[in-house]
């Protein structure tokens, strides 16, 4: 029971949706436009990004609204110690 907990309180750490989507809106962009800007045939395809993992998508959105992918995502993108 505290495994499943602790992993619920790492995926808190994630932005939620709807803020990454604001943080998309205040750069001037939608998902949809930043779907065909860069040459997506199918315009929520980057909405995907926002549900589950996809490393190309994320750096899509990232860059959009100016941070790194592990800002938004840390849960996916955790730093393994080096030992």
């Amino acid at each position: 029971m505290n495994e499943k907990k602790r992993l619920k309180k790492q995926a808190s750490q994630d932005w939620h949706r709807a803020d990454i989507v604001a943080a998309i809106h205040k750069a001037g962009w939608t998902l949809r436009k930043l779907a065909t800007h860069h040459g997506y045939k199918q315009a929520t395809t980057l909405s995907v990004a926002l549900d589950r993992p996809w490393p190309k998508g994320e750096r899509i959105i990232a860059s959009a609204i100016g941070v790194d992918p592990a800002i938004i995502w840390p849960s996916r993108y955790c730093v393994r110690n080096k030992e």
